[in-house]
Protein backbone atom coordinates (compact mmCIF):
# COMPACT_ATOMS: atom_id res chain seq x y z
CA UNK A 1 0.00 0.00 0.00
CA UNK A 2 1.45 3.25 -1.06
CA UNK A 3 1.15 5.99 1.48
CA UNK A 4 0.54 9.56 0.38
CA UNK A 5 1.59 12.52 2.46
CA UNK A 6 -0.55 15.62 1.95
CA UNK A 7 0.89 18.95 2.97
CA UNK A 8 -1.65 21.69 3.65
CA UNK A 9 -0.40 25.20 3.27
CA UNK A 10 -2.17 27.38 5.77
CA UNK A 11 -1.95 31.06 4.97
CA UNK A 12 -1.34 33.14 8.04
CA UNK A 13 -4.15 35.61 8.65
CA UNK A 14 -3.35 39.20 7.89
CA UNK A 15 -3.22 41.22 11.08
CA UNK A 16 -4.62 44.72 11.52
CA UNK A 17 -4.50 47.50 14.09
CA UNK A 18 -7.84 49.05 14.98
CA UNK A 19 -8.50 52.79 15.08
CA UNK A 20 -11.74 54.60 15.81
CA UNK A 21 -12.68 57.48 13.53
CA UNK A 22 -15.58 59.86 13.05
CA UNK A 23 -16.65 62.38 10.43
CA UNK A 24 -19.69 64.57 9.92
CA UNK A 25 -21.52 66.65 7.35
CA UNK A 26 -23.78 69.62 8.00
CA UNK A 27 -26.13 71.47 5.69
CA UNK A 28 -28.67 74.28 5.80
CA UNK A 29 -32.20 73.13 4.97
CA UNK A 30 -35.09 75.51 4.36
CA UNK A 31 -38.01 75.25 6.75
CA UNK A 32 -40.99 74.31 4.60
CA UNK A 33 -43.72 73.38 7.08
CA UNK A 34 -45.61 75.87 9.23
CA UNK A 35 -47.08 74.52 12.47
CA UNK A 36 -49.51 76.30 14.78
CA UNK A 37 -51.11 75.21 18.05
CA UNK A 38 -54.27 76.98 19.23
CA UNK A 39 -56.41 76.28 22.27
CA UNK A 40 -59.60 77.11 24.09
CA UNK A 41 -59.60 77.33 27.87
CA UNK A 42 -62.38 78.12 30.32
CA UNK A 43 -62.51 78.33 34.12
CA UNK A 44 -65.50 78.21 36.44
CA UNK A 45 -67.49 76.24 38.94
CA UNK A 46 -69.39 73.87 36.65
CA UNK A 47 -67.08 71.45 34.78
CA UNK A 48 -69.90 70.22 32.54
CA UNK A 49 -70.77 73.74 31.38
CA UNK A 50 -67.08 74.51 30.85
CA UNK A 51 -66.61 71.34 28.81
CA UNK A 52 -69.60 72.27 26.63
CA UNK A 53 -68.22 75.78 26.01
CA UNK A 54 -64.76 74.44 25.12
CA UNK A 55 -66.22 71.73 22.88
CA UNK A 56 -68.36 74.23 20.98
CA UNK A 57 -65.43 76.59 20.36
CA UNK A 58 -63.08 73.80 19.25
CA UNK A 59 -65.72 72.16 17.05
CA UNK A 60 -66.38 75.47 15.28
CA UNK A 61 -62.66 76.02 14.76
CA UNK A 62 -62.21 72.50 13.37
CA UNK A 63 -65.12 72.99 10.99
CA UNK A 64 -63.52 76.17 9.64
CA UNK A 65 -60.02 74.68 9.42
CA UNK A 66 -61.20 71.62 7.51
CA UNK A 67 -62.40 73.86 4.69
CA UNK A 68 -58.73 74.36 3.79
CA UNK A 69 -57.74 71.24 1.79
CA UNK A 70 -54.01 71.92 2.01
CA UNK A 71 -53.94 72.44 5.77
CA UNK A 72 -53.81 69.44 8.07
CA UNK A 73 -55.71 69.78 11.34
CA UNK A 74 -55.85 67.53 14.40
CA UNK A 75 -57.05 67.75 17.97
CA UNK A 76 -54.50 67.49 20.76
CA UNK A 77 -54.83 67.10 24.51
CA UNK A 78 -58.10 67.61 26.37
CA UNK A 79 -57.71 68.38 30.06
CA UNK A 80 -60.03 69.01 32.99
CA UNK A 81 -58.08 70.08 36.07
CA UNK A 82 -59.04 71.55 39.44
CA UNK A 83 -58.12 75.16 40.26
CA UNK A 84 -56.75 75.90 43.73
CA UNK A 85 -56.34 79.05 45.73
CA UNK A 86 -54.41 78.77 49.00
CA UNK A 87 -54.76 74.99 48.87
CA UNK A 88 -58.53 75.22 48.56
CA UNK A 89 -60.22 74.09 45.34
CA UNK A 90 -62.11 77.03 43.90
CA UNK A 91 -63.23 75.67 40.55
CA UNK A 92 -62.27 73.85 37.39
CA UNK A 93 -60.21 74.54 34.28
CA UNK A 94 -61.05 72.87 30.96
CA UNK A 95 -58.69 73.13 28.00
CA UNK A 96 -58.32 71.60 24.55
CA UNK A 97 -55.83 72.31 21.76
CA UNK A 98 -55.74 71.86 18.02
CA UNK A 99 -52.72 71.63 15.73
CA UNK A 100 -52.53 73.06 12.22
CA UNK A 101 -49.80 72.38 9.70
CA UNK A 102 -49.37 73.51 6.13
CA UNK A 103 -46.88 74.73 3.55
CA UNK A 104 -48.75 77.80 2.32
CA UNK A 105 -47.81 80.59 4.74
CA UNK A 106 -50.42 83.00 3.38
CA UNK A 107 -53.30 80.55 3.88
CA UNK A 108 -52.01 79.47 7.27
CA UNK A 109 -51.62 83.07 8.39
CA UNK A 110 -55.12 83.97 7.30
CA UNK A 111 -56.62 80.90 8.98
CA UNK A 112 -54.78 81.60 12.23
CA UNK A 113 -56.04 85.17 12.12
CA UNK A 114 -59.64 83.99 11.69
CA UNK A 115 -59.43 81.37 14.41
CA UNK A 116 -58.09 83.89 16.92
CA UNK A 117 -61.66 85.16 17.27
CA UNK A 118 -62.49 81.77 18.84
CA UNK A 119 -59.24 80.34 20.16
CA UNK A 120 -55.99 81.50 21.74
CA UNK A 121 -52.65 80.99 19.97
CA UNK A 122 -50.19 78.88 21.94
CA UNK A 123 -47.40 78.72 19.37
CA UNK A 124 -46.63 79.30 15.71
CA UNK A 125 -43.39 78.12 14.15
CA UNK A 126 -41.62 76.62 11.18
CA UNK A 127 -39.99 73.23 10.90
CA UNK A 128 -38.50 70.98 8.25
CA UNK A 129 -40.99 68.55 6.76
CA UNK A 130 -40.16 64.82 7.02
CA UNK A 131 -39.74 64.63 3.24
CA UNK A 132 -37.28 67.54 3.10
CA UNK A 133 -35.35 66.24 6.11
CA UNK A 134 -35.06 62.74 4.63
CA UNK A 135 -33.74 64.10 1.31
CA UNK A 136 -31.21 66.31 3.12
CA UNK A 137 -30.06 63.44 5.34
CA UNK A 138 -29.58 61.14 2.33
CA UNK A 139 -27.32 63.74 0.75
CA UNK A 140 -25.41 64.41 3.95
CA UNK A 141 -24.92 60.70 4.66
CA UNK A 142 -23.05 60.37 1.37
CA UNK A 143 -20.92 63.40 2.24
CA UNK A 144 -20.18 62.11 5.73
CA UNK A 145 -19.22 58.64 4.47
CA UNK A 146 -16.93 60.24 1.89
CA UNK A 147 -15.29 62.32 4.63
CA UNK A 148 -14.90 59.20 6.80
CA UNK A 149 -13.26 57.30 3.95
CA UNK A 150 -10.85 60.15 3.20
CA UNK A 151 -9.92 60.37 6.87
CA UNK A 152 -9.30 56.62 7.09
CA UNK A 153 -7.01 56.79 4.04
CA UNK A 154 -5.19 59.78 5.52
CA UNK A 155 -4.58 57.91 8.77
CA UNK A 156 -3.35 54.87 6.87
CA UNK A 157 -0.83 56.94 4.92
CA UNK A 158 0.23 58.84 8.02
CA UNK A 159 0.89 55.57 9.85
CA UNK A 160 2.80 54.18 6.89
CA UNK A 161 0.31 51.39 6.33
CA UNK A 162 -0.65 50.00 2.91
CA UNK A 163 -4.37 50.06 3.52
CA UNK A 164 -7.27 49.51 5.87
CA UNK A 165 -10.57 47.72 6.12
CA UNK A 166 -13.81 48.77 7.75
CA UNK A 167 -14.80 46.82 10.86
CA UNK A 168 -17.98 48.64 11.85
CA UNK A 169 -19.80 51.88 11.15
CA UNK A 170 -22.65 53.80 12.76
CA UNK A 171 -24.63 56.63 11.18
CA UNK A 172 -26.35 59.15 13.43
CA UNK A 173 -28.82 61.72 12.17
CA UNK A 174 -30.16 64.65 14.08
CA UNK A 175 -33.55 64.10 15.68
CA UNK A 176 -36.52 66.00 14.40
CA UNK A 177 -36.67 69.30 16.27
CA UNK A 178 -39.80 71.16 17.24
CA UNK A 179 -41.12 74.14 15.36
CA UNK A 180 -38.94 77.24 15.38
CA UNK A 181 -41.12 79.68 17.33
CA UNK A 182 -42.20 82.93 15.72
CA UNK A 183 -43.03 86.08 17.62
CA UNK A 184 -46.73 86.80 17.83
CA UNK A 185 -47.77 90.41 18.15
CA UNK A 186 -50.19 91.09 21.00
CA UNK A 187 -53.58 92.48 19.98
CA UNK A 188 -56.00 94.60 21.95
CA UNK A 189 -59.29 92.92 22.79
CA UNK A 190 -61.27 95.25 20.52
CA UNK A 191 -59.00 94.83 17.51
CA UNK A 192 -59.33 92.21 14.81
CA UNK A 193 -56.10 90.22 14.76
CA UNK A 194 -54.00 90.68 11.65
CA UNK A 195 -52.31 87.68 10.02
CA UNK A 196 -48.96 87.02 11.71
CA UNK A 197 -45.73 87.84 9.91
CA UNK A 198 -44.20 84.52 8.86
CA UNK A 199 -40.61 84.06 7.67
CA UNK A 200 -39.55 80.43 7.23
CA UNK A 201 -35.77 80.70 7.53
CA UNK A 202 -33.68 77.52 7.68
CA UNK A 203 -32.17 75.01 10.08
CA UNK A 204 -28.94 73.06 10.22
CA UNK A 205 -29.16 69.32 9.66
CA UNK A 206 -26.18 67.25 10.79
CA UNK A 207 -25.17 63.68 10.07
CA UNK A 208 -22.32 61.99 11.91
CA UNK A 209 -20.55 58.81 10.86
CA UNK A 210 -18.40 56.94 13.35
CA UNK A 211 -16.72 53.60 13.09
CA UNK A 212 -13.69 51.40 13.52
CA UNK A 213 -11.10 50.61 10.86
CA UNK A 214 -8.19 48.17 10.96
CA UNK A 215 -4.89 49.32 9.50
CA UNK A 216 -3.00 46.70 7.60
CA UNK A 217 0.40 45.78 9.06
CA UNK A 218 3.34 45.66 6.69
CA UNK A 219 4.79 42.16 6.77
Amino acid sequence: MVGTNLAWAVEAPTTYDRIQLSASATGEVDNDLLVAVLYEQREGKDPLALADQVSRAVTAALKRAKKEPDIRVQTLDYRTTPVYSKRVMTGWRVRQSIRLEGRDAARMGQLISELQSQLQVESVGYQISPQARSAAEDRLIQEAIGAFSRRAKLVSLGMGRPGYRLVEMSIHTQDQVGPRPLAMRAMAADMAPAPPSLEPGSQKVRVEVSGTVELKVIE
